[in-house]
Order: structure tokens, then C-alpha cells, then sequence
């Protein structure tokens, strides 16, 4: 049996100011924007090519058994491109905050791409969740 990864929950604070940056801003699909029920309201969004997506919610109660996460506490979502530099200047273009390309190197991180495997990029959302991007050499697909 296949366990396959297909929604993360994002926490934010607002819900239509967080649909705009990963819609707009990050380029993210927005597959739904629907209240679930009273009071209860889901967007879920797909990034470009993936088969897991982000769901944003308010006022869903906490499933039991979990705990509930604050927004601008989740950190280290990583996203994978093929081409760094140019994910960086579409995240810019679309007025997104987004650091340097780094790679890892002999004392630890410093600017500018690495080998395979080794270009990264972060940015945060409204509320300061953080994300990693990372230079995959393909597609998952072809991997």
C-alpha cells in the first residue's frame, strides 16, 4: 500500500490575505475555497506540477489527537525546481521576499549555487511560515 503525502496544513491568520500570496504571489492553484460548514472555511492550493497541496483553514476544530499549530510556526516546507535562479526571479517579479540562492559549503552556508542538489532558496509567507526551495538536476518524474 502507497502512504502518499497530499495536504499540509498552513496555519494563518488571515485567510484571503494568505489565498492571495500563494495564489498570486507564489503561483500556487487554488483548488478550492469552500466553507466546509458554519463557520468553517478551507482553501486548499497545489503548487506548480505537485501532487501535495496546502490547505489553509479557519475554525476547524482541532482533530483529536493532534495539536494545533500557530500561525508563522511552520518551517522548513520544501518545494523542488529545476531551475533556481529562474523560480528566484519569478518569485521577485511576483513581488515576493525571497533571500539569495546558497549552497552548503566548506564553512557552512554561503551565497551564490552548489553541485546537484545543492542551490537553495527561502522565503516566508504573511504571517512567517518559512519555506525552502531547493535545485532538484530533474523532474521527479524522470528520477
Amino acid at each position: 500500500m502507497n502512504w502518499t503525502l497530499e495536504v499540509v496544513p498552513v496555519p494563518v491568520t488571515d485567510m484571503d490575505r494568505a489565498k492571495a500570496f500563494y495564489g498570486e504571489r507564489v503561483g500556487f492553484a487554488i483548488d478550492l475555497d469552500d466553507e466546509v460548514a458554519p463557520g468553517m472555511r478551507i482553501i486548499q492550493a497545489t503548487p506548480p506540477g505537485s501532487r501535495c497541496s496546502i490547505a489553509l483553514l479557519s475554525g476547524m476544530p482541532t482533530m483529536p489527537g493532534t495539536k494545533e499549530t500557530a500561525p508563522g510556526t511552520l518551517h522548513g516546507l520544501q518545494l523542488c525546481v529545476t531551475d533556481i535562479e529562474a523560480a528566484r526571479a519569478e518569485l521577485v517579479g511576483r513581488g515576493v521576499d525571497v533571500s539569495p540562492v546558497m549552497h552548503v559549503g566548506a564553512k557552512g552556508w554561503e551565497d551564490g549555487k552548489g553541485g546537484t542538489w545543492n542551490s537553495f532558496m527561502t522565503f516566508e509567507d504573511p504571517d512567517g511560515n518559512g519555506w525552502v526551495v531547493q535545485e532538484a538536476p530533474s523532474e521527479l518524474t524522470e528520477r
